[in-house]
């Protein structure tokens, strides 16, 4: 017998059965995960490997041979006569650190209330929020890299480039030199060219070179200058075979370099932060720094191949959300287990003013 009640076809349901509000769940999911991808400059700019389980990876480092001419008659496998490769071998461990979580709690009343879906707005904040922390302790890890020794003996170190100077420095280069810092688009050019031989004396691949600077030293690339446009010493001056928009601000490559631009990279003394990045497991500046936190009060950009750092991957990025009855509102949580940490030194250039 009808008694005026309807049946509504209810949006949140999956197959209009269970929970109301399932699918609505899954939105907000991917609400973050879109926001993260969109927001990260580094993650497909270096190595990562995923775990199913335990606390750290090894990323195995050797050497090379060594080759000589042959004298008929002796035994190659005669240690004596100089044949064999003692090929060197090392590892590299880079551990998962703590869990890095990003999370927010919305009132019922206040969800009701709202005008518009603040859901949506929640989602992109949370997934900026571990976007950036992540970017920016690779960021930190690839200067930790330029300026560390080889891990092999007899191996190439990490290089730290005084692009004022256009020379190469001591790897252990950290110093305040603040007041050299009007930089010029012509000197950033001519740096990439000395970062791409270095690169190359490494015998670094030039498959998938390329370089991450600050949107001040980014544009400069383009303007030529320090401030005003001078087309002459641009790197998108056509005249030199360079590419590039002035139109719409942006250039591809300088010396078969592909160049980003990041707001991610550091420019301060982080050296004593003893949270945040520093509460790291990994100490990627061996002592000198807090975890991923270091001096980076001369830090322009850097100059790099993918396999100079690596990441280890625990908890790939995960949310989760709760309404919680007691509290009259839903908590919405997004986060990652991950650890970073340098692999091949030699595979970094740290630019410095």
């Amino acid at each position: 017998m009808a008694n005026g009640d309807t049946s509504p076809s209810r949006v949140g349901q999956v197959n209009s059965s269970g929970a109301v509000d399932a699918l609505f769940l899954k939105k907000f999911a991917g609400e973050i995960l879109t926001t993260f991808e969109e927001n990260n400059v580094f993650k497909a700019l270096h190595t990562i490997r995923t775990i199913e389980s335990g606390k750290s990876a090894q990323f195995p480092v050797t050497g090379i041979a060594s080759a000589n001419y042959y004298t008929p008659g002796q035994n190659i496998a005669d240690s004596g006569n100089s044949y064999l490769s003692d090929i060197k071998k090392n590892e590299n461990v880079i551990t998962i650190d703590d869990v890095l979580l990003a999370s927010s709690f919305l009132s019922s009343i206040d969800d009701v209330k709202n005008h518009y879906d603040i859901r949506s707005v929640y989602a992109s904040e949370l997934g900026k929020a571990l976007a950036v922390r992540f970017d920016s302790a690779i960021a930190k890890v690839f200067i930790a890299a330029a300026r560390s020794a080889a891990s092999i003996t007899g191996g190439k170190d990490g290089g730290v480039l005084d692009v004022s100077a256009n020379v190469m420095g001591d790897i252990s280069d950290s110093g305040d030199d603040s007041t050299n810092n009007d930089v010029t688009g012509a000197q950033m050019v001519a740096a990439l060219f000395t970062a791409a031989q270095a690169l190359d004396e490494n015998d670094v691949p030039e498959d998938g070179r390329f370089c991450v600077l600050r949107p001040q030293e980014y544009y400069r690339l383009i303007t030529g200058g320090s401030g005003a446009l001078t087309i002459g010493s641009s790197a998108v001056n056509k005249d030199v075979g360079g590419v590039g928009s002035i139109a719409s601000g942006s250039i591809p490559q300088v010396a078969g370099i592909s160049i980003y631009k990041s707001t991610h990279l550091p420019s301060t003394d982080l050296s004593s932060t003893a949270t945040g990045d520093g509460a790291a497991s990994n100490d990627v500046f061996g002592g000198s720094g807090s975890g991923y936190n270091g001096n980076f009060t001369n830090s322009l950009g850097i100059v790099a191949h993918p396999s100079a750092v690596g990441t280890v991957k625990l908890l790939d990025l995960a949310t989760e959300s709760e309404y919680q009855m007691e509290r009259q509102g839903t908590l919405f949580i997004a986060k990652y287990a991950m650890g970073h940490g340098v692999l091949r030194p030699e595979c970094a250039i740290e630019l410095q003013k």
